[in-house]
């Protein structure tokens, strides 16, 4: 019997690994009160929990905006997580921003703070043309910006999951935010690597060779008539 190779759900469990990793890594702190990271995220924790809430949203409800399945069976369905997509994105960053610069006060670079209000811009800008294109009902353009937006929304996972699998994390802010700025650039190229990937896949396909028809054989007499 033959496989069918299937790259979004390749795609797809790398993503639920790397969300595992960071829940675990980085995020466990929630379910430990006694976890001495809460002193510094106590004068935040206002800010934190719509910021935590909302990107949550984004992380865990895109990848059921790519189900093809879902998508036709469930129309309605389609359309309510969508929008609470587009709700989280346009309301986690912001917010995010706010906190980056707040926590200048606590003695994180200002750099940081222009590192989130970059991020943000660029997700709410794919959101915000996904949401419209959609609203035009220009499904291929929507498609394509609904795939940048996620791209760009990864990096939270993305950036974290690196430093920590690295160890590079202990390394000092100048490593933290170099990862970051490398996994904002790559959002960009590895979204647009997923939009065009059958097109792409093709370029390495070896073009089919044209089969020759024999041209069939004149009859001595047909030659000799002529």
């Amino acid at each position: 019997m033959k496989v069918r190779f299937n790259a979004k759900y390749v795609v797809f469990s790398l993503i639920a690994v790397m969300t595992a990793y960071v829940l675990y890594h980085n995020e466990r702190f929630l379910i430990e009160p006694e976890n001495p990271i809460w002193e510094h995220y106590a004068k935040i924790k206002w800010w934190l929990l719509p910021h935590g809430i909302f990107g949550a949203v984004v992380i865990l409800l895109a990848p059921l905006q790519f189900s093809e399945r879902l998508r036709k069976r469930y129309v309605k369905l389609h359309r309510i997580v969508g929008r609470l997509y587009v709700i989280g994105a346009l309301l986690t960053s912001p917010i995010g921003v706010y906190i980056q610069y707040y926590e200048e006060r606590m003695g994180l670079p200002r750099t940081f703070t222009i590192l989130a209000l970059t991020n943000a811009v660029m997700l709410m800008g794919a959101t915000a043309l996904a949401f419209l294109f959609a609203y035009k009902r220009k499904i291929a353009q929507h498609r394509q910006w609904m795939v940048r937006s996620y791209a760009i929304a990864l990096v939270f996972i993305e950036n974290r999951f690196l430093l920590g699998i690295t160890g590079w994390e202990t390394l000092g802010v100048e490593m933290v935010q170099a990862i970051i700025w490398v996994c904002l650039a790559m959002a960009v190229l590895l979204g647009d690597v997923a939009i065009y990937w059958t097109e792409i896949r093709h370029l390495f396909v070896p073009p089919a060779r044209a089969t020759v028809t024999a041209k069939p054989s004149v009859p001595d007499r047909v030659v000799e008539a002529i």
